[in-house]
C-alpha cells in the first residue's frame, strides 16, 4: 500500500494498493482507475474477480481519503 502525493488536495492523492508474487507485480488497484487491473495472466484474473466485490472496491476506494489524506501532514 502507499499514497502519491501531488499535493495536499484530495484529488491530487493517489491510493494504490499492489499484489506481488515471487517480487512480481501482478494485480494493483489505482484510486484513480476506481478498480483492480492485472499485470499477468493470473493477475487479469484475479483482478475481474476482485472487481465483482463492491464491497471491497468501495472500502478501497474510501482508503484515499482514510488513509492517505490523513498522512498527508507526514509528508509535507
Amino acid at each position: 500500500v502507499r499514497c502519491v502525493f501531488n499535493s495536499s488536495e484530495l484529488e491530487d492523492i493517489q491510493f494504490i494498493y499492489s499484489d506481488y508474487y515471487n517480487k512480481l507485480e501482478v494485480a494493483r488497484f489505482d484510486s484513480n482507475v476506481g478498480k483492480f487491473v492485472g499485470y499477468t495472466a493470473a493477475g487479469v484474473k484475479n483482478a475481474e474477480i476482485w472487481n465483482k466485490d463492491t464491497s471491497q472496491i468501495s472500502a478501497l476506494r474510501a482508503q484515499r481519503e482514510a488513509y492517505c489524506l490523513y498522512n498527508v501532514g507526514v509528508y509535507y
